[in-house]
C-alpha cells in the first residue's frame, strides 16, 4: 500500500519532463539548385531551339575546317607550293585554334559563355572575309591562322548545349550535334564543286562566310548558362532564364529558392583541369590527329590519284603560263566532278554510325564505346592500303570517316561532362589546344609522308589508333547517368 501515493508524483513528474522538453519546430523554406530546376523543367521546345542554333555552330566550324581541303589543289597551282608549304597552312590554322582555345576557356568561365562564343564568330567571319583578299602565300597563311584563332571559341555553344540538357538526354541530343558537321562539310564541298570550277576560290571563301554571319543574329534567342550566372553569383539573372525556360517548355519550376549548390574543394585549379589528371591526353591527340588525317587523306588520294601507286609524285607536270610551256616541280591536279562526289560519298559517312554510337554511349558507357571506335579505326586505316576499285576506296574511307566521327563525339561528350562547371570552359579549351596539336601534325602525315610511302603513313594512324584504343580503358570516370558536377 505504500507504493499508492507513489504513482502520481511519477506520472507528474513525467508529464513535466515531457513539457519540458517539447521545443517549437521551426520549418525551413524549400530550395533547389539550378541541376534541380534542369531535371525538374525537362526537354522541350527551348532545348529544340538550343539544339538547332547551337548545333549550327558545327556547320560553320565544319565549312572553315573543310575549306582547307577543296582549296589546297587550287593555290598549290596558284602559287606554285610544295608540299610541306600545303600542309603548313592547315597546321597553322590548328596553331591559331591551339592558342586561343585556352584563351578563350579562360574568359568564357569569368565572363560568359555567350559573349565569347558571339566574340569568336565576329572575329572568325572577319578574318575570313580577309582571306579572300589575300595576295601571297604569306598573307593566306597570316590570315587562315586568325580565322583559326576565332573558330577555337564556337565550342562555347557545346558548352551551352551540354550545360542546359538534363542528364538523361545529353548521351542522345549531344551525338546528334554530328549531323550539323556533316552539314557544313558537304555544304562546303558542294559548294566548291560548283564555285571553283567558275567564279574560283576567293568568292567560295566570301560564300562560305554567310552561314557565320547569319548564326550570329540568332544568338539572341539563346540565353546565357544558368549554370554559369549561378557559379559567378548572379542567381537573379539564373531564375530568371530557368524561369524563362520553363514557361518555354510550358513546365513548372521545383518550388522553394534558387541557391548555389554546396562546393566541394577538388584540390590545386592547375591539377584538376589538366587532362593529364584526367587520363584523356592520348584520346584527344589520337582523335584529332586520326581524324584530320582522315580528312585530308582522302583529299591527297584523290588529287593525286595515288591509289595502288598509279601515279607518283616525281613525274613533271607541264604548265602553261604567260611565255608559254615551262616544268613544274608542283603537282597541279584539279578536282574532277568524280572525286568531288567520291568526297561527298565519304563525308556522309561520317553519321552512318551515329545510332549505333548513340546505343554504345548510354548502354555500354563512354570508355568502352570509345576504346571499340578506335580499335576498328585502326584496322580501318590499314584496309586502307590495299589496292582495291574506285568503289572499294570510298567504301574504306565511307566507314573511316564514320569511325572517326564516332570517335569525336564520344571524346567531346565525355570532356564536357567529365569537368566541373566553374572551369568547363577552360577545361573544354585546355582539351580543344591538345586537340589542336594532332591536328597540327596531321597535314604533315598525310600531304607529305603519304607522297612518299602511303603504306608508312597510313601504318602511323593506326599505331595511334591502338595506343588510343588501349588507353580509353584508362580513363578514371564514367560519366554515363552522372550530374554534371559544380566544385569550386
Amino acid at each position: 500500500m505504500a507504493t499508492k501515493p507513489t504513482e502520481p508524483v511519477t506520472i507528474l513528474s513525467l508529464r513535466k519532463l515531457s513539457l519540458g522538453t517539447a521545443e517549437p519546430q521551426v520549418k525551413e523554406p524549400k530550395t533547389f539548385t539550378v541541376e534541380d530546376a534542369v531535371e525538374t523543367i525537362g526537354f522541350g521546345r527551348f532545348h529544340i531551339a538550343l539544339f538547332l542554333i547551337m548545333g549550327s555552330t558545327g556547320v560553320v566550324e565544319a565549312m572553315e575546317i573543310m575549306l582547307i581541303a577543296v582549296v589546297s589543289p587550287v593555290i598549290r597551282c596558284e602559287w606554285q607550293l610544295e608540299n610541306w608549304q600545303v600542309a603548313l597552312v592547315t597546321t597553322m590554322v590548328f596553331f591559331g585554334y591551339m592558342v586561343f582555345s585556352i584563351l578563350f576557356g579562360l574568359l568564357a568561365d569569368r565572363y560568359g559563355r555567350w559573349k565569347i562564343l558571339l566574340i569568336s564568330f565576329l572575329w572568325g567571319a572577319y578574318f575570313s572575309l580577309l582571306t579572300s583578299f589575300a595576295p601571297s602565300y604569306i598573307w593566306f597563311v597570316f590570315l587562315r591562322t586568325m580565322v583559326g584563332c576565332g573558330v577555337s571559341g564556337h565550342s562555347q555553344g557545346l558548352i551551352i548545349k551540354t550545360e542546359f540538357l538534363p542528364t538523361k538526354y545529353r548521351g542522345y541530343m549531344l551525338p546528334l550535334s554530328q549531323v550539323f558537321w556533316l552539314a557544313g562539310s558537304l555544304l562546303i564541298i558542294g559548294l566548291a564543286s560548283v564555285i571553283i570550277p567558275t567564279i574560283g576560290w576567293r568568292w567560295l571563301i566570301r560564300v562560305a562566310s554567310i552561314p557565320g554571319i547569319i548564326l550570329i543574329v540568332a544568338f539572341k534567342f539563346i540565353p546565357e548558362s544558368a549554370r554559369f550566372n549561378v557559379s559567378t553569383g548572379n542567381t537573379r539573372a539564373a531564375l530568371a532564364t530557368l524561369e524563362r525556360i520553363a514557361k518555354m517548355n510550358r513546365s513548372v519550376m521545383p518550388e522553394g529558392k534558387l541557391v548555389e549548390p554546396v562546393l566541394v574543394s577538388a584540390g590545386p585549379r592547375g591539377l584538376l583541369l589538366s587532362p593529364v589528371a584526367t587520363g584523356e591526353s592520348p584520346q584527344l591527340l589520337g582523335i584529332s590527329f586520326a581524324y584530320y588525317g582522315v580528312i585530308l587523306a582522302s583529299a591527297e588520294l584523290l588529287e593525286r590519284d595515288l591509289v595502288c601507286g598509279s601515279k607518283s609524285d616525281s613525274e613533271v607536270v607541264v604548265t602553261r603560263g604567260d611565255s608559254g610551256e615551262s616544268q613544274s616541280p608542283c603537282y597541279c591536279h584539279m578536282f574532277a566532278p568524280s572525286d568531288y562526289r567520291t568526297m561527298i560519298i565519304s563525308t556522309i559517312g561520317e553519321i552512318a554510325l551515329n545510332p549505333l554510337n548513340i546505343l554504345g554511349i548510354n548502354f555500354l558507357g563512354r570508355r568502352l564505346s570509345l576504346s571499340i571506335t578506335m580499335g576498328c579505326t585502326a584496322l580501318f586505316f590499314l584496309l586502307l592500303n590495299i589496292c582495291t576499285s574506285s568503289a572499294g576506296l570510298i567504301g574504306f574511307l565511307f566507314m573511316l570517316r564514320a569511325l572517326v566521327a564516332a570517335n569525336f563525339n564520344t571524346i567531346y561528350i565525355y570532356t564536357a561532362e567529365v569537368y566541373p562547371t566553374t572551369m568547363r570552359a577552360l577545361g573544354m579549351g585546355t582539351s580543344g589546344s591538345l586537340c589542336r596539336i594532332g591536328a597540327m601534325v596531321a597535314p604533315f602525315i598525310s600531304q607529305v609522308l603519304m607522297s612518299a610511302s602511303i603504306l608508312g603513313a597510313l601504318c602511323l594512324f593506326s599505331s595511334v589508333c591502338v595506343v588510343c584504343a588501349i588507353s580509353a580503358f584508362t580513363l578514371p570516370i564514367e560519366t554515363k547517368g552522372r550530374a554534371l558536377q559544380q566544385i569550386k
